[in-house]
């Protein structure tokens, strides 16, 4: 009896067979995947999703590959390069957000994804996690420490403001300084908020700090960043890490300004100063014009008082000294009489004196007469005659003289510089006659010249023409002085 094939048998065959009453064709992977991909986009062309950020990063080509997540559940997301260029934040694993798209199919791994158009932080509570998280970091990196802060100068010439040119901030700023001491004040306008208002507000505090002395835009000595006050979102460009790196940055004295008195951002922790409010920025910046003008006042008085005080007590002194000291006629009076006593001895003494030599005169007179005078001149007659004048006292000083010239006219002719040219020697000299005493000196010029004992010779180095052959020098000698006659004997 032949064996019946069963059902079973039918679908476990070789080969695929078609059954009765199938008229579906097998469809291939592909074309499930895409059928698949239209289904899901159809029903969900349109989502808002809400969930926790997971495996963040950032592809080469500026897309951005994440993970939204719940307690449940893990579903991939994926965000092109358009969309992450205007993102308010940066994105972070474990921040909680809303992420707006659309649900598709990704066949290579078969796994659905969500394309996110838009990503926002869930709550406030998400962004004062953010702003938690970036405050540690970056204090981490010491951009908040003490030691990073500078000093506000006393009276700042030029005053930098970062702030909208539209709102009250700045004209609040302007009155405040105005009022308590008018300043030069340059201002960088810029967005306080959204989109762009992080890099513009950075990039006005590095163009502030990158600014040269004397240049045509003044530079600050003080900057103001300031902005009035709103909600977290609105003062969050100023949490914003680019904002806080370029505050720290900044070579500038910076005062943050940011908010009201209760605000608190993460500018206030890296400037220098914090304010509570723009119009306490202007205050911390400048001192009261009116008080240090009474102030310099005070100092003012304090000198003149400081000066005239010796003089007055000098003066004082002065006067009580001369109270003390005894009247002019009473010191000189005792000088007066002893000058009247010296006047009255010198007289006499003049007269004493002159009588004397009257006197003294009258002896000298009497032995003064012309015998005495004709006999001391016979006398000085006689001792001239029997005095000499002896010859050699004058030849032997003067022949010692002359050998001793002598020698050194030998000696100066043996040491003349032309004297071994009569041995065969010669003198090298450059073109300005100049004597060369060196090879290196030799090799340096173009020309040289040989001074032999008859004359001179040119000669070239390399290819250079030699000189023309000056004339000789004629030698000079020191004719010898003949020897002076003997002196005869005055009275022989």
């Amino acid at each position: 009896m032949a064996r019946v094939p069963s059902q079973s048998d039918e679908s476990s065959g070789l080969l695929a067979r078609e059954r009765q009453g199938d008229n579906a064709e097998p469809l291939s992977i592909t074309e499930l995947s895409q059928a698949l991909k239209r289904t899901v986009e159809d029903r969900f062309g349109h989502v808002r999703l809400r969930g926790e950020l997971s495996g963040v990063k950032r592809a080469a080509s500026g897309h951005m590959y994440c993970a939204l997540k719940d307690d449940k559940a893990v579903l991939d997301g994926v965000m092109w390069r358009g969309n992450t260029g205007r993102l308010a934040f940066v994105p972070e694993d474990g921040l909680e957000v809303i992420a707006t798209g659309k649900l598709t199919t990704y066949a290579g791994r078969s796994k659905y994804q969500i394309v996110i158009d838009s990503l926002e932080m869930a709550g406030e509570g998400a962004l004062l996690a953010l702003l938690e998280k970036t405050r540690a970091r970056l204090e981490s990196e010491g951009l908040f420490a003490r030691e990073r802060k500078q000093r506000l100068p006393y009276l700042p010439r030029t005053i930098g403001v970062v702030t909208s040119p539209t709102g009250s901030v700045i004209r609040d700023i302007l009155h405040r300084l105005a009022d308590r001491f008018p300043s030069h004040v340059v201002v960088w306008p810029v967005l306080v908020q959204g989109k762009g208002a992080a890099e513009q507000v950075a990039g006005a505090i590095r163009g502030f700090s990158e600014l040269q002395p004397g240049g045509p835009v003044a530079r600050p000595d003080v900057v103001i960043v300031a902005r009035g006050g709103g909600s977290i979102e609105d003062l969050w460009s100023f949490n914003e890490e680019a904002v806080v790196r370029a505050i720290s940055e900044c070579s500038i004295p910076l005062i943050s300004a940011v908010g009201h008195e209760t605000d608190t951002t993460l500018a206030d922790y890296a400037a220098d100063r914090r304010a509570p409010t723009p119009t306490a920025a202007a205050e911390m910046a400048v001192p009261v014009r009116a008080d240090l003008a009474a102030t310099l006042a005070d100092f003012a008085a304090r000198q003149r008082r400081a000066v005239h005080r010796p003089v007055e007590l000098g003066r004082e002194r002065l006067e009580a000294r001369v109270r003390r000291m005894p009247r002019p006629e009473a010191v000189l009076q005792p000088q007066m009489q002893r000058l009247d006593e010296l006047s009255d001895r010198l007289r006499r003494g003049l007269m004493d004196r002159a009588g004397r030599g009257r006197e003294a005169l009258a002896g000298v007179q009497a032995r003064l007469s012309p015998r005495v005078l004709e006999r001391a001149a016979v006398e000085g007659q006689r001792r001239l005659e029997r005095a000499r004048l002896v010859p050699s006292l004058i030849q032997r000083p003067v022949a010692t003289a002359q050998e001793k010239l002598d020698a050194l006219t030998r000696i100066a002719s043996q040491l003349h510089p032309e004297k071994p040219l009569e041995r065969g020697y010669a003198i090298v000299r450059d073109g300005s006659g100049k004597a060369l005493t060196g090879k290196a000196q030799a090799e340096a010029e173009r020309a040289l010249t040989l001074q032999f004992k008859d004359g001179t010779l040119g000669v070239g180095v390399g290819d250079a023409p030699p000189p023309p052959a000056a004339a000789p020098k004629p030698t000079k000698k020191t004719p010898r002085k003949p020897p002076s006659p003997q002196q005869d004997d005055l009275f022989g």
